[in-house]
């Protein structure tokens, strides 16, 4: 399962929060910033681009950016932003759907690889990145690390973020390595909405692995987009992976 099978039109229209979340200039500034410069003089490919919250001003960078997105309603939004020719972007699956050119840099952020919901899956998402890099290229993943030492014999679930009006709780399956996340949020009335995701976690010493089986090395991993040192208390990583360059 991928985006398009929940992203439809009603989640595309309230997808952006402009200058808040994952939209705060914090958060988005220091993305841009590190793809800008791991892309180089190249152009880059965004696998499940959606609304284009990263593209839109990575390509306003001057780096020149296509993508790959299962759901059509999200790229209505983003051509909103953009239009083809300035972003053109493929409909399909990010494991499998083949994009046109080369690219000195593929990424993939926000922890969008677990929406790939069999390990078979997110391996093939590899590969497909390694099928549209040039030798010497990246592929950039941004991903949560699994917060099951948070959880005691016999809990199933995390709070994970507590704001006002907003509540994000995840639900595990430890056999088959799902989560489904659940996002609420709610006013002064008794009322809330609901929105849930289903996700397949992956550690990071298995996303390594899913690298090597591509044809990629590690080239660093840090605790967020700035740099910061990754440690054992880390609750999420950037990881960039590099194919061998041509001999």
């Amino acid at each position: 399962m991928q985006k398009g099978n929940l992203w439809g039109a009603d989640v595309a229209r309230r997808y952006d929060t402009p200058g808040s979340g994952m939209f705060a200039p914090e958060v988005l500034g220091p993305t841009v910033d590190r793809l800008a410069e791991l892309a180089g003089e190249g152009a880059a490919l965004e696998f499940a681009i959606g609304t284009g919250r990263v593209a839109v001003p990575l390509a306003g960078r001057g780096v020149p950016v296509a993508g790959i997105e299962m759901s059509e309603p999200m790229i209505e939004q983003l051509r909103t932003k953009a239009d083809e020719a300035t972003i053109p972007v493929v409909v399909g699956d990010m494991a499998t759907t083949v994009a046109p050119g080369k690219f000195s840099l593929v990424y993939l952020v926000y922890n969008t690889i677990s929406n790939l919901l069999t390990q078979a899956g997110q391996v093939e998402c590899f590969r497909n990145a390694a099928r549209h890099l040039e030798p010497g290229g990246r592929f950039v993943v941004e991903l949560w690390v699994p917060e099951l030492r948070k959880l005691p014999p016999g809990q199933a679930a995390t709070v994970w973020q507590y704001d006002p009006g907003y509540i994000g709780l995840d639900t595990y399956d430890v056999l088959r390595q799902h989560v489904v996340s659940h996002h609420f949020r709610f006013d002064e009335t008794e009322q809330a909405q609901l929105f849930r995701s289903p996700h397949r976690y992956i550690w990071p010493a298995e996303l390594d692995l899913m690298a090597q089986l591509a044809g990629f090395d590690l080239e660093a991993r840090h605790a967020d987009w700035a740099g910061a040192a990754f440690t054992a208390e880390s609750r999420s990583h950037v990881s960039v992976y590099r194919l061998p360059a041509a001999r």
